[in-house]
């Protein structure tokens, strides 16, 4: 007879964890898949990570597994490992984020392949200055374009930064031109790019020309490719 399992004494992160364990167990002829990824979310304080195929439920500003929760939001959470961070959202398949993986080795990685995303445009995971972000590629655009909230969230300083007015489809906002140390995407860094900064909110970061004139860009159906030059 199958043994029944007790959940008494069990706190609700233990109960939940369980819960979703045999959705998340890999079938035994496969090795546990590496990298992590994000299999749930308990209230708005933790998460359920899947680390190198083991489930870990981790509260933010906790390590577990070398990986440390930063940041978590409605689907998404901001992890780091190795001193790299990056978004992991729910649903999505496990992100390497370590020397070895697709995020981490710059020396190594030359081409970024990006799948279309809703509404036809190519949006994924990346970071600048080390701080994980949300980037659209958008060809149209001559810098890397952030939002102010965005920009105070990974600290970027624009007590120096010079003014400059940016035409829109609403007409001139007056804008903050700037300098990034570090823009990181699929495992390239290009160091030194130029951006501006908008007053007005923004649901990505707009991945223009500053980054993208480093790649030779290419596209295959649904899916872009940028080829290091």
């Amino acid at each position: 007879m199958p043994t029944r399992r007790s959940f008494a004494g069990l706190g609700p992160a233990a109960v939940i964890a369980w819960a979703f364990a045999p959705a998340l167990r890999l079938p035994t002829a496969h090795a546990a898949a590496p990298g992590i990824a994000m299999a749930g979310q308990i209230g708005r304080s933790k998460a359920l990570l899947m680390i190198d195929g083991q489930p870990v439920t981790l509260a933010v500003g906790q390590t577990r597994h070398g990986v440390t929760l930063r940041a978590l939001r409605d689907g998404e959470a901001e992890v780091e490992r190795d001193g790299r961070t990056a978004l992991v959202r729910q649903g999505q398949a496990p992100l390497r984020l370590d020397a070895a993986g697709s995020t981490g080795d710059t020396g190594s990685t030359r081409e970024i392949v990006l799948p279309m995303g809703a509404g036809g445009h190519f949006v994924t995971s990346g970071a600048i200055n080390g701080r994980a972000v949300r980037f659209m590629v958008d060809t149209g655009a001559t810098v890397v374009a952030l939002s102010a909230a965005e920009a105070a969230r990974i600290g970027l300083d624009l007590t120096r930064s010079p003014t400059v007015a940016i035409g829109t489809a609403n007409g001139s906002v007056e804008a903050r031109r700037v300098t990034l140390s570090a823009v990181t995407l699929g495992g390239v860094t290009v160091a030194n790019v130029a951006a501006v900064v908008l007053p007005a909110p923004m649901a990505h970061v707009l991945l223009g020309n500053s980054f993208l004139q480093r790649f030779q860009l290419r596209r295959d159906n649904d899916v872009m490719r940028l080829q290091l030059r």
